[in-house]
Parts: C-alpha cells; structure tokens; sequence
C-alpha cells in the first residue's frame, strides 16, 4: 500500500478541485459549526438556571476533559463516514486498547512505556483487517465492522477470563490527571489533537483525496487519486484513535473493563452527523465533528447533575439529539438563505 507517490500534477488537480467543492459548501458547514458552538453555550448559560454549580469553569473543564474521548473516537469515525463507510468495531477496539495497555505495560514496569506504540499497532491492525475486508472481499462496512467487533470481543473476553488485571500505565495517569500551565492536561491535549485533526482532515491532500472517494469513487479513480490506499487508511486510523481512548479510559479510571467503550458507539456517529457531516460521504468537517462530541458531552453532563433517571435521561437525549439533526440539515441552511436573498 502505497500513499507517497502522488505527481505534482494530480495534487494539482486536487487543489483546485477540492478548493472549488469547499467554496461551495462552506457556508452550511460554517453556519452548521457556528449553531453547534452556540448550541454547547446556550446549553451551559441555561443550566445556571438549574444550578449554580452547572456552567461554571470548573463544569466547562469537566465538560472537555470528558469531551476528548468522544472527539478522537469521532476523528476516525468521521474519517470513515466521510469515504461512505461506517465503524462499528471502535468500542472493541478502545476496550482493546485498554486491556492491552494495563496488561503490558501497567503501572508497576514504567520502564515499559515502549509498548504503548505497539498496543496501537495492534489496533491499527484490527483496522487494516476490517478495510482489507470491505476493500478486496467487497464485504458492506457495516457486516464487516460489526463481525471483527464481536470477534475482538470474544479475544478479550478468552485472553482476560472475564476480569481484566493490570493498572493503568503511568504516562497515560499523567495525559489524563495531570495539570500543565494551571490547565488540565486533557484540555491542552485536546486542543493540540483537534489542530493535528483538522489540518489533516481539511488542510492536507490525503484529506482531499479523502473528500474526493467519498463524492464519486471512480471519478477519484479518473483523477489519479490511490483509491484502494485512501479507502484503507481510515479504517487504521479510525482502530489507532480507538486503541488511544482506550489509554485515555484506563488513564482517566485507572483501570480496564471489557465493556468500557461501548457508551461510544452511538454517540461517534451522531457527533460525526450533528456537525454537518452527511452519513452518505462527501461532506463535512472535523471542526464540525468537535462541535457535535462536545454538544453531546455537555448535554449528558447537564442532564446527569439534575439527577434524572436513566430511562428519561436516555429519552431526553435522543430527543435533543434528533432535534439538533433536523434544525442543522443543509437543506434548512439553504432555505433561510434562499429567504435571505
């Protein structure tokens, strides 16, 4: 698989085709990120209506730090959906992640913190072998995913004999509780991973490559674009950014269970779509993708202080949820600005 021998003339070419398509769509999409941002701040200064405590800057702190796992799971979800496909596999692969970190590094060898690079080795593979799957045996993301899902699942539940041991390596303790310039390490984490993101996502020509599969595989296909490379790569990197919350789960909680990444799956989906992002491929953006993780977080956080029961928690979720779908659809964009005109 090879990604690096693109010619001078088709990253040319995807330049310009790719400024061309963003010029187009950048009013929906900002407008979709914007009314994502002033969703989360409506959210906080209205919950100081319900509680002093709510909306403060400790609560926004809690809020990102709980946030920064949703926001990697969703970078390589949103990198799937973005080429059409889907990732149903992230769960297992972050419990993955997690399992293999306090089994082989731990907190009692820091010595052995070079192992963590080979945990997310294994997860990436978990990923090529999906992509491999969807790519050459023409299996639908959604079967495949799901299938090395049940199968990793079934590994861990063999490998650690239904109880997980080991402790949480001490590198990811510190990513995860330690504080640098009076800030919370997470939140400094956060920000420097959403900056990577969004260049590569936006910035950078695999990601136009990216955008390019994802609107019409052949004409990609016509344009030079690596197609089979770039229809791999999201996959790896959607397992590596599962495997990395997965450290950031046991370094959050000091420890590893085998049901610890399951809470995300749903909501890397809705992230991805609630910040403009089309489930079909072709559209959206990673800025997008953070506003949406970070909506969702705060609602959950704002709705777990009120203290409501889970099943009215779950109902009032997915309410808010469909709601934020339907008010931030292009189409609406269009019509508002149709009126404008």
């Amino acid at each position: 698989m090879t990604v690096m021998n693109e010619n001078p003339t088709s990253q040319a070419r995807f330049q310009q085709s790719g400024d061309t398509r963003r010029s187009a769509r950048i009013s929906a999409e900002t407008v979709s990120t914007l009314a994502v941002a002033i969703l989360c701040v409506a959210l906080l200064v209205g919950a100081r209506f319900i509680s002093p405590s709510l909306g403060s800057w400790s609560q926004v702190e809690t809020v990102l730090v709980l946030g920064s796992f949703l926001v990697v799971l969703s970078f390589g979800q949103g990198l799937v959906i973005l080429t059409g496909g889907l990732d149903l596999s992230l769960p297992a692969v972050a419990t993955l992640g997690g399992i293999l970190a306090t089994n082989w590094v731990g907190a009692s060898d820091p010595g052995a913190w070079y192992l963590l690079p080979l945990v997310l080795l294994v997860c990436g593979c978990v990923g090529f072998l999906s992509a491999a799957g969807i790519v050459w045996l023409k299996v639908p993301p959604f079967i495949m995913t799901l299938a090395m899902s049940i199968i990793v699942s079934s590994l861990l539940l063999g490998y650690t004999k239904g109880t997980p041991r080991g402790a949480a390596p001490d590198a990811a303790v510190a990513l995860m509780k330690g504080h640098l310039l009076g800030l919370p390490a997470p939140v400094l984490f956060l920000v420097a991973f959403v900056l990577l993101g969004w260049l590569f996502q936006s910035r950078s020509i695999y990601g136009r490559y990216l955008y390019a599969i994802g609107t019409n595989v052949e004409a990609a296909r016509i344009a030079g674009a690596p197609v089979t490379a770039m229809r791999i790569l999201p996959y790896v990197i959607s397992a590596v950014s599962a495997g990395f919350a997965g450290l950031m789960l046991v370094g959050y909680s000091s420890g590893a269970t085998l049901r610890m990444g399951d809470s995300y799956l749903l909501p890397s989906i809705a992230a991805v779509v609630i910040g403009g992002s089309s489930i079909l491929g072709g559209r959206g953006t990673f800025l997008g993708t953070v506003g949406g993780a970070i909506l969702l977080t705060t609602l959950g956080t704002i709705i777990s202080a009120i203290g409501l029961e889970f099943g009215l928690r779950t109902i009032i979720e997915g309410a808010i949820v469909l709601t934020a779908l339907l008010l931030l659809r292009e189409e609406l964009f269009q019509k508002l600005g149709s009126l404008w005109r």
